[in-house]
């Protein structure tokens, strides 16, 4: 059955803040019948799910760049509640696709045409569509088979109001017993993603990022598209085609272990060199932004997404993640862990090696061991990696009191890297990790 056809996201703030307001109100009704009923970890769980399905439904509603908004919440370990971010990851789904009229109304816009006029053929039923846009197949003379993504309508004139509703949203889970992090802190991380979503939704901005991986990414085993500007404006950009299935199609094909292995050393490779040689990241590594060939070639999408990381923030990375593969007993982990953090500015200064080592670093000790795991030997077999740990409301909460900020490159690194191991995972590779000399975290 084909999937039903979407109108454009509603533009009028009006209709956008009346969505909202009734969510904040279902927040604070919802808080009060979980106040009245037996307190238990089950109940906790229970009520943190609620929360998360009524912003995710406000957010569902708004469509656009809220949709968005919701998936790079969603890959913020720690930084809400985890039942919140379960269902704000349910927005990683599939979007329905724009209707002709509207695809046509972008090109007008954008081309003074339509767009079987710019290209020898044009599908119009897009092949893939996401929160921010949508893809069609194209045919264009000396290139061939193209990739023609086009946004949609009214998506960046959403955003900065987009961001004050959800700003508005996240306060009245403030009003809350969720263990939230500090006003500050949740308002650093909304800028960044604000940030993030108006350089995502500049189509050229996205053509030169394309440019740039293409000349300085270059690993084997990796491909990406190069853009073709003659058929690229803000809101559309034609790139070359890149073949290959989406992983779980992939996996379907039942691949041998052997070619799990290349696609899932490629990936790793390649971020690894992107992380600390290059200092500039893909940030929005979801498996839909991944192809994979019958011989094990990944081809790499979507690079809307991208974030540099100065040496200064790779550095205290490096500091902090070579620190916590020493042993629990060395006496000098936790104070190289804690001076790295704090470098980084994202615990208090004044915070003593004592009050880390007994009050936060058993809040932080799972989400670091998850972190680091591949490190610990030479060739990890993420067959056997664990989803991300779910933290206590307590150990939140302890958080919560010793998070200074959110520096601007955190969000970006800790999405990659969350992404990347949901992709090993799922491939099921065997990686040599320690195969890359580019980063030297082992002591």
């Amino acid at each position: 059955m084909a999937k039903a056809e979407a109108d454009a996201p509603r533009t009028g703030k009006l209709a956008r803040s009346a969505i909202t307001g009734l969510a904040a109100a279902r927040i604070g009704m919802a808080e009060l019948g979980h106040r009245t009923r037996k307190r238990s970890a089950q109940a906790q769980a229970e009520h943190e799910a609620a929360l998360g399905r009524i912003l995710f439904g406000a957010l569902g509603q708004l469509r656009g760049s809220a949709l968005k908004v919701s998936q790079l919440l969603s890959m913020h370990p720690g930084l809400l509640p985890d039942g919140v971010r379960s269902e704000l990851a349910r927005a990683h789904h599939q979007a329905p696709p724009l209707n002709r009229a509207l695809v046509g109304r972008v090109f007008r816009q954008a081309f003074g045409q339509e767009p079987e006029a710019l290209f020898d053929q044009f599908e119009p039923t897009a092949f893939a569509a996401a929160s921010l846009g949508q893809v069609h197949r194209a045919q264009l003379a000396g290139h061939g088979t193209v990739a023609v993504k086009v946004q949609y309508p009214g998506i960046a004139a959403t955003i900065a109001s987009d961001m004050q509703l959800m700003r508005a949203a996240l306060r009245a889970l403030a009003h809350t017993d969720m263990p939230l992090p500090t006003d500050a802190v949740l308002d650093s991380v909304m800028t960044e993603i604000e940030a993030t979503l108006l350089r995502e939704v500049d189509y050229l901005q996205e053509a030169e990022q394309l440019q740039w991986f293409a000349q300085h990414a270059a690993q084997p085993g990796v491909v990406m598209a190069q853009p073709i500007l003659s058929h690229t404006r803000a809101q559309v950009l034609t790139q070359q085609f890149v073949p290959g299935l989406p992983l779980q199609a992939w996996l379907a094909t039942q691949p041998p272990q052997a070619l799990r292995d290349q696609a899932g050393q490629h990936l790793w490779d390649w971020f690894m060199h992107c992380i600390f040689v290059l200092g500039r990241v893909h940030a929005d590594p979801h498996p839909g932004n991944f192809l994979f060939a019958p011989d094990g070639t990944v081809g790499v999408l979507d690079f809307g997404c991208t974030r540099a990381l100065p040496s200064t923030f790779r550095a205290q990375v490096v500091q902090a993640w070579s620190a916590l593969l020493r042993a629990p007993t060395d006496p000098t982990r936790n104070a190289q862990v804690l001076q790295a953090y704090q470098a980084l500015g994202l615990l208090h200064k004044d915070l003593t090696v004592q009050a880390y080592t007994t009050e936060l670093a058993p809040a932080l000790a799972e989400m670091q061991a998850w972190q680091i795991e591949p490190f610990t030997q030479p060739v990890f077999d993420f067959g056997t990696k664990t989803p991300p740990p779910i933290t206590p409301s307590h150990h939140q909460r302890v958080l919560g009191q010793h998070l200074a900020q959110i520096p601007g490159e955190m969000p970006a690194f800790e999405r990659m890297w969350m992404g990347l191991m949901h992709l090993l995972t799922q491939l099921g590779a065997r990686v040599h990790t320690r195969a890359h000399k580019a980063l030297a975290v082992h002591p």
